[in-house]
């Protein structure tokens, strides 16, 4: 079960945190992954530590944000393999102020990569899953858009869009059996949450909060992708799960 052999995967926001994670786990799983960031020295590192497993991957380094790029990644992909199965559209940004501080320039530019960029990507890959009625398209959301927190009302607005945004998918391409589902994690140990981890009061916060009594740790996000991109998963679409130690389950 859960056998990904055979399929290609593309995995944005990939070079490092949940992102990386997710492209280990595709990988195991038997993929040929795709790994996207806007570095390329970051990317080739990755691939080569794939192939040091004897897994399979690949670098594609380009800017979520720019549409053009995006449609020609995915038109490489189909050209040098002749299929894409899976995208995972992973990469995402965040900016912290109060509302008061907020500069419009940043909330525009959160919304560009967490939500306008996922959807250009999720137009490109159906062009390319729906000519072969079967594809997984999973997105990256976020607990806070179930949950929110403050100074970080431009991610929230973009992690609760995507949620939407994917419930509206599943329900477009089920016809052309394309499956589409939205991972949304709790407090992770990444890069980006580096900050919060330094803080030790938030850190205490967190783990408080939390039934798990901890943060998530990398390799707890993986199998949820590996899950959701297989065929096991056919008849599971337009969900959004939350891998968040039961975070959201709790008052």
């Amino acid at each position: 079960m859960f056998d990904l052999k055979q399929k290609v995967a593309l995995v944005t926001g990939a070079s490092r945190g949940l992102g990386w994670a997710m492209a280990q786990s595709l990988a195991s799983a038997g993929a040929h992954v795709v790994l996207n960031a806007r570095d390329g020295a970051a990317l080739e590192a990755r691939a080569a530590e794939l192939g040091a497993l004897g897994l399979s991957g690949e670098a594609a380094p380009f800017d979520v944000n720019d549409a053009e790029a995006a449609e020609a990644c995915v038109a490489g992909i189909v050209a040098r393999h002749g299929r894409l199965d899976i995208l995972v559209a992973n990469a995402g940004i965040n900016h912290r102020a109060p509302i008061g501080a907020f500069e419009r320039a940043d909330f525009e530019r959160v919304i560009g990569t967490n939500l306008t960029s996922v959807w250009l990507l999720c137009k490109a890959a159906t062009g390319a899953m729906a000519p072969r009625r079967a594809g997984r398209i999973i997105i990256t959301g976020s607990i806070t858009a179930i949950a929110a927190r403050p100074t970080i009302s431009a991610y929230v607005a973009s992690k609760g869009a995507v949620h939407a945004l994917t419930r509206q998918l599943a329900v477009e391409l089920a016809p052309d059996r394309i499956t589409v589902n939205c991972i949304a994690p709790g407090f992770f140990a990444t890069e980006m949450n580096t900050p919060l981890l330094a803080d030790k009061a938030f850190n205490d916060w967190v783990c408080k909060r939390t039934p798990a009594g901890r943060w998530g740790s990398l390799e707890e996000i993986g199998p949820a992708a590996v899950f959701l991109a297989s065929d096991e998963a056919s008849y599971v679409t337009g969900l959004v799960m939350a891998v968040d130690g039961g975070f959201t389950a709790a008052m």
